[in-house]
């Protein structure tokens, strides 16, 4: 007490720094999305039965992405069914919990972290020091155990361009067996992308060509700082020197393929991929194809980045760039890990327009890199949304006939494939295909089994193949075609006469006399047993 006789009072406030509701409150985590990270706003079920925001689910899907979860499983994104309890469940547990509802997520975020997913899972395990992974290695260890492809030695050459002439029959073929409907036929597995005498826009190219010294010892543990050096050199004479020196060393000595495909010397060619000058950019390309004939090389090229450029250069590159461009894809699209990677960093819009190139290397090239790229689910969908199936068809009657029905094999395994080749008319104009007589074997099988592939899960499949005669032809086609076109053709008759049989059988009536009651006779077979009248 003061003197004054006034009760002097010493109040002390204490402010939590946290609400009292949230404080150490973390959400479950089976509320939060594994790909975005945040408490989900509009939860979706998708076909693998995990729980996602839909914004990722639709982001993934348009990128052609199914990232690995903690588990191990990877999620199937073909359908998503929204989460109405647990959207339920996530809104109650803020409202009790005092956290403010989720907002909607925005795309342009969502978007930058599947990015980031997809950058991390194709350049993440590419250590420094250019050690292969154990992963990595058993793969190619079981790859050389049994290897999937015969790759013939494409690499490309410094001597004068002759006029070619390419034959598929002439190549190294394989059987292509990772996707059953897809019919076992031969194809060539080399890209024809040989390029030409160094006719390019530097005259010294071609003068610097014949007086090339090459290490005599390919193996020795500096071999790649001569390149490194000429490539990063600021003179543009330089670095056509190194490149035309690296190609020609790449092209005639396999085991420097190998050696000299180091990460250091990746990065430095990388940028000369886009070079303007066509002499850099034609032999950085051509360096490229060369060194991924190696199956060691091609998980590697892809993870340090090189399918980018590779993508631009086949967009606005050199002629001769472009057609190089095109075989570096397909030579690097023969490895299934890099599969998903080359169509998530999209490559398919470049390589469908190549079909339609000038170039007959480019060409045959990009249409059998498409081929290998559709034997992944997540790329097929993608080729279906660039409206491939319409590009494809218009080639049936060409130069690529065979190779675009290799395509349309693959699209047609898959429900968006049969759907859009549906609604393009493939019915007619495979049946058009049929009856004509050049029509190869190998074409026949193709558009038999492109048939067989669409006759199943469609009901407009018989109405299509009725208009355009497909029974008259498969007839044809059990009396003269080869072993494996009979069979699809006897299956596509059994399906068809099986669903005539059926229509007659649910519209079979008897008319009552006198009135308009009708019988109907449900489920009738030859037999008459199993009916049931009502």
């Amino acid at each position: 007490m003061g003197g004054n006789g006034k009760h002097r009072w010493k109040i002390s406030i204490f402010r939590s720094s946290f609400p009292s509701k949230l404080q150490n409150k973390q959400p479950p985590a089976e509320f939060i999305c594994p790909i975005s990270g945040s408490l989900m706003f509009d939860p979706v079920v998708v076909s693998s039965g995990q729980t996602f925001e839909r914004t990722s689910v639709q982001v993934c899907r348009d990128l052609g992405l199914s990232p690995p979860l903690p588990d191990g499983s990877k999620p199937d994104f073909t359908i998503a069914i929204p989460n109405s309890a647990l959207k339920s469940t996530i809104l109650k547990w803020c409202d009790n919990s005092g956290a403010p509802r989720p907002a909607a997520p925005d795309r342009t975020s969502v978007e930058s972290a599947v990015r980031t997913i997809m950058d991390s899972l194709i350049e993440a395990a590419d250590d420094k020091d250019s050690r292969i992974r154990a992963s990595e290695r058993e793969l190619l260890e079981g790859v050389a155990e049994k290897p999937d492809v015969l790759f013939s030695h494409a690499a490309t050459e410094l001597n004068h361009r002759a006029t070619h002439f390419y034959s598929s029959s002439s190549e190294e073929s394989v059987i292509a067996n990772a996707i059953p409907a897809t019919p076992l036929l031969p194809f060539t597995t080399r890209p024809l992308c040989f390029s030409s005498s160094l006719s390019l826009s530097s005259s010294s190219s071609e003068v610097v060509s014949d007086e090339i010294t090459i290490n005599p010892n390919p193996n020795s543990a500096s071999e790649d700082e001569e390149f490194v050096s000429k490539l990063k050199s600021p003179d543009i004479y330089e670095q056509e020197q190194g490149l035309i020196s690296l190609r020609k060393l790449t092209r005639t000595k396999e085991e420097a393929r190998v050696s000299l495909c180091t990460p250091r010397l990746l990065a430095v060619i990388r940028p000369l991929l886009v070079s303007r000058y066509a002499a850099v950019q034609t032999n950085a390309v051509a360096v490229i194809v060369n060194v991924s004939l190696d199956k060691v090389n091609k998980v590697k090229i892809v993870r340090s980045g090189i399918v980018p450029p590779l993508i631009d250069a086949m967009k606005g590159g050199f002629p001769e760039s472009q057609e190089h461009a095109a075989g570096a894809i397909f030579s690097l699209a023969l490895e299934d890990e890099n599969k998903v990677a080359i169509g998530v960093l999209g490559a398919m819009q470049p390589l469908l327009h190549a079909l339609r190139s000038e170039s007959g290397r480019s060409r045959h090239d990009s249409a059998l890199a498409l081929y290998h790229l559709s034997l992944v689910q997540s790329n097929r969908v993608k080729l279906v949304k660039l409206g491939a199936v319409s590009t494809l068809l218009t080639l049936v009657s060409g130069e690529l006939a065979g190779r675009a029905m290799l395509v349309l094999c693959n699209l047609a395994a898959c429900v968006e494939g049969r759907s859009a080749m549906l609604d393009a008319n493939a019915v007619e104009v495979l049946v058009g295909m049929l009856r004509r007589r050049e029509v190869s074997e190998s074409t026949q099988e193709n558009c038999v089994a492109a048939l067989h592939s669409l006759s199943h899960g469609s009901m407009r499949f018989k109405g299509l193949a009725r208009g355009a005669g497909l029974a008259e032809v498969l007839r044809e086609v059990e009396e003269r075609g080869s072993e494996r076109a009979r069979e699809k053709a006897g299956k596509i008759l059994m399906v068809m006469r099986g669903r005539d049989e059926a229509a007659a059988a649910a519209t079979e009536g008897v008319l009552l006399e006198g009135g308009g009651v009708s019988r109907y006779r449900v489920g009738r077979n030859a037999c008459g047993v199993n009916s049931t009248e009502f």
